[in-house]
């Protein structure tokens, strides 16, 4: 139901866009974010936007280099990143929750038993 694209391989300094695409099931009234899994690591937070789009949440390591938005009419969840770097390397997942138009405290935004649904990963490579 959630099906990530866009990655590839990039330069350090470089951008991508990522997006995921929503199918069988309208998520324009869910919370939906992007988590990432480097190798060897655990799957860790990237970023967050609520059902309305009007708040974003980022994890620390990349607030002002990525920006995520929703086009609710497409039913699409993008990921822009700008200035990567090697650090970013990961298989990146988008997810969303089940709820609908729901409003959490921030931790929850953060956390990754919040989402339900989850998409397949799309592999994003930044070489140095």
């Amino acid at each position: 139901q959630l099906q990530a694209s866009g990655g590839g391989l990039v330069q350090a300094g470089g951008s991508l866009r990522l997006s995921c695409a929503a199918s069988g099931r309208d998520f324009s009234s869910n919370v939906m974010s992007w988590f990432r899994r480097a190798t060897m690591k655990e799957r860790e937070f990237v970023a967050a936007i609520s059902w309305s789009g009007s708040m974003t949440y980022y994890a620390n390591s990349v607030k002002g280099r990525f920006t995520i938005s929703r086009d609710n009419a497409k039913n699409t969840l993008i990921l822009q990143m700008n200035n990567l770097t090697p650090e970013d390397t990961a298989v990146y997942y988008c997810a969303a929750d089940r709820s609908q138009r729901r409003t959490y405290t921030e931790n929850n935004y953060y956390t990754r038993g919040t989402y339900d649904f989850w998409g397949q990963g799309t592999l994003v490579t930044v070489s140095s």
